[in-house]
């Protein structure tokens, strides 16, 4: 896999993914809502540990910078 997110594209989604976590374990996000988010913040985690995001690979997006030759 090729990387296809930029460092502020992953801080961000982690950033996102520890407030949903909060909120879930907060009680202010609850039911199948809070299970869906919570599902979403772990997708977001994973995809900024890896550094690459499926969707941005099928919508031809990639927020990595061009490396210096």
């Amino acid at each position: 896999m090729k990387k296809n997110m930029g460092t502020a594209d992953r801080i961000l989604r982690i950033v996102l993914a520890a407030v949903i976590a909060f909120l879930y374990y907060n009680k202010t996000i609850t039911g199948t809502l809070g299970i869906v988010l919570l599902v979403l913040a772990g997708v977001f985690v994973l995809t900024s540990l890896i550094s690459f995001c499926p969707l941005y690979k099928l919508v031809g997006l990639n927020t990595c910078p061009a490396k210096q030759k």
